[in-house]
C-alpha cells in the first residue's frame, strides 16, 4: 500500500480521475454543459488540424516502412507470438466492439446521406467514406505510438513509457507530466468505448425483450461485469488471459462474417468491396484534406470525422503500447505494414458484407422507416432478416462482451506498466487499482450519458473526447518530430 501511495504518477492521475468521477456524479448537468461548449470551441479552431495530423501520420509511417529504417528488427529474438495471435490481439485491442456497433448503422447512414459528391453510386460512396473513417488513418495513430515505443523498448533498451523514449523528457518533472497525460487520455478513450459497448449490449438485450433500450441500471450492471472479467484476464497476464480471449474473438467474428456473407449477394458484396477499396485508395489524400467534392461540410465533419480522429487518438497510447509489447522480434517494416494494412482490410471487408446486405434489405422492403438508425440496436434488427435471429443476436452480445473485456484487460495491463516504472510484467496490485479506477469512471460516464432526454453515451463521449484528445494530439506532433530527429541522428 505504501508503494502505491508513494507512486506520484499513480496517485496524481488516480486523484484526477476519482475527483472527476465524483464531480460528474454530483454536478452532471453542469459538466455536460461545460463539455458541450468546450467541444464546440475545439472543433471550430482545431478541426482542420486533426485532418492534417491524420494524413501526416499515414505518410510518415509509409516513408519509414519503405526506407532502410524499415529493416531494423525490434529485438534479437524471434517473434514472441505467431502471426495469427499477433493480428488477433492487436485487432481486438484496437477496434473490437466498434465494428459491431457500427456494422450496419454507419454504412446505411452514409448510403442514405452521401457525405461527398464524387459521381459514384451511393453504395460506393457509403463504403468508401466508412473505409476512410475506419482505415489507414485510425491504424496510423496506433502504429505511430507502437513504432516509437517498440523502438525505444527493443532497440534502445528503454522501458515502455513514452517519457522514457526521448532524452528531453528524462527530467523528473517532464517525464511524470507526459506519463500522466498519456494515462488520462487513455482512460477517457477507454471509458468511451466501454460506455458505447455496454449501451449496445443493453440495446440488444432490450430488443430481444421487446422493450425500449436505455435502461440505466442494466448499463451500470454490465459495466461491473465487463470490468470484473477484464480484471481476471489482466491478472492472468498476456499469454494466459489476453491472448486466449483475443483468439476466441477473431474466430467468432469470422464465423459471424461468413454467416452473413454466404447468405448475402456474394457477387455484389465482392464488387462493392473492390470498387470502394479502389476509390478509397485513389481518393485518400483529398478525403483526408476534405477539399472540393470531398468536403462533407463542417457539421458532418464535426459529428463524424473529427469525433473518430479524437477517438483513435485517445486509444492510441494504450493500443500503441500494447502493440509494441506484443511485437518483439518483428521488423519495423512488418510492424507498420501489419498494423496499417491487415486490420484495415479486415474492417473494409466486414463493412462491405454488412453494408451491402443492409442496402439490399432496404431496397427489397421498399418501405424503410429508419430501422437501422439506432446505433445500439441496428445490428440486432439486421439479423432479424436472417435465419435463427435469436441465436445470432446472442452471439453478437457475447462477442461484444468478449471484445470489451479484451480492450479493458489490455488497458489495465498497459496502465499498470505505465505506473509500475515501465515494467512489462507489472505487479498485480497495480492491475487491481486500475481495474477499480476504470470501473468508477465508466459508471460516472454512463450516468453522464443519461443526463438529458435527448442525450446518450455516444453524444456525451463525442463531446468529451474532442476536448480531452487535443493536448495529446499536439503532443503527437512533438514526439513525431523528436523521433524523426532521433532516426536522422542515428543514420548520421
Amino acid at each position: 500500500m505504501k508503494e502505491l501511495l508513494r507512486n506520484k504518477v499513480l496517485t496524481f492521475s488516480g486523484s484526477i480521475l476519482s475527483s472527476g468521477s465524483v464531480f460528474i456524479f454530483l454536478f452532471t448537468d453542469k459538466f455536460y454543459e461545460a463539455i458541450e461548449n468546450g467541444s464546440l470551441w475545439v472543433r471550430e479552431y482545431f478541426g482542420t488540424f486533426y485532418l492534417w495530423l491524420g494524413l501526416g501520420c499515414v505518410l510518415f509511417l509509409l516513408i519509414i516502412a519503405i526506407s532502410k529504417i524499415g529493416r531494423i528488427r525490434l529485438g534479437k529474438s524471434p517473434p514472441e507470438y505467431d502471426r495469427l495471435s499477433w493480428i488477433a490481439m492487436l485487432y481486438s485491442a484496437g477496434m473490437g466492439a466498434g465494428i459491431l456497433l457500427r456494422a450496419v448503422q454507419e454504412p446505411v447512414y452514409m448510403f442514405l446521406n452521401p457525405p461527398i459528391a464524387t459521381g459514384s453510386a451511393p453504395e460506393i460512396i457509403s463504403l468508401e467514406y466508412t473505409f476512410y473513417q475506419w482505415g489507414f488513418t485510425a491504424w496510423a495513430f496506433y502504429g505511430l505510438f507502437a513504432l516509437i515505443i517498440a523502438y525505444s523498448l527493443f532497440v534502445e533498451k528503454q522501458d515502455i513509457r513514452l517519457s522514457s523514449s526521448f532524452k528531453v523528457f528524462h527530467s523528473n518533472h517532464w517525464g511524470k507530466s507526459i506519463d500522466i497525460l498519456t494515462i488520462l487520455t487513455t482512460m477517457i478513450g477507454l471509458v468511451a468505448a466501454i460506455g458505447l459497448g455496454t449501451s449496445q449490449i443493453e440495446g440488444g438485450i432490450s430488443h430481444l425483450q421487446s422493450k425500449d433500450p436505455g435502461d440505466l441500471l442494466t448499463n451500470l450492471f454490465l459495466v461491473l461485469i465487463i470490468c470484473v472479467l477484464a480484471f481476471f484476464s489482466a491478472w492472468a497476464g498476456v499469454n494466459k488471459g489476453i491472448k486466449r480471449i483475443s483468439n476466441w474473438n477473431i474466430y467468432i467474428t469470422i464465423l459471424l462474417l461468413l454467416f452473413v456473407f454466404v447468405l448475402g449477394n456474394i457477387p455484389e458484396i465482392i464488387s462493392n468491396f473492390l470498387n470502394s477499396l479502389y476509390h478509397y485508395v485513389f481518393d485518400f489524400i483529398p478525403l483526408s484534406l476534405a477539399g472540393g467534392n470531398f468536403d462533407p461540410g463542417k457539421q458532418f465533419l464535426t459529428d463524424w470525422t473529427y469525433y473518430y480522429w479524437t477517438f483513435w487518438l485517445a486509444w492510441a497510447p494504450f493500443t500503441g503500447v500494447f502493440i509494441a509489447r506484443i511485437s518483439k522480434g518483428r521488423s519495423i517494416r512488418e510492424l507498420i505494414f501489419g498494423v496499417l494494412l491487415i486490420p484495415s482490410l479486415g474492417s473494409f471487408f466486414w463493412f462491405s458484407v454488412f453494408g451491402t446486405s443492409a442496402f439490399e434489405i432496404i431496397e427489397d422492403t421498399g418501405t424503410y422507416n429508419n430501422e437501422f438508425s439506432n446505433v445500439f440496436t441496428s445490428v440486432f434488427i439486421f439479423f432479424e432478416n436472417y435465419p435463427l435471429p435469436a441465436v445470432s443476436s446472442l452471439v453478437v452480445i457475447l462477442l461484444l462482451i468478449s471484445f470489451l473485456v479484451t480492450s479493458v484487460d489490455s488497458a489495465i495491463f498497459v496502465l499498470s506498466m505505465f505506473t509500475d516504472k515501465g515494467n512489462t510484467e507489472p505487479k498485480k496490485k497495480y492491475r487491481l487499482v486500475w481495474a477499480v479506477l476504470i470501473f468508477i469512471l465508466c459508471e460516472a460516464i454512463i450516468v453522464l450519458g443519461h443526463t438529458k432526454p435527448d442525450s446518450n453515451v455516444l453524444t456525451a463521449m463525442q463531446k468529451f473526447l474532442i476536448i480531452s484528445s487535443l493536448p495529446f494530439a499536439i503532443f503527437s506532433v512533438i514526439i513525431t518530430f523528436l523521433f524523426s530527429r532521433k532516426l536522422l541522428q542515428k543514420r548520421n
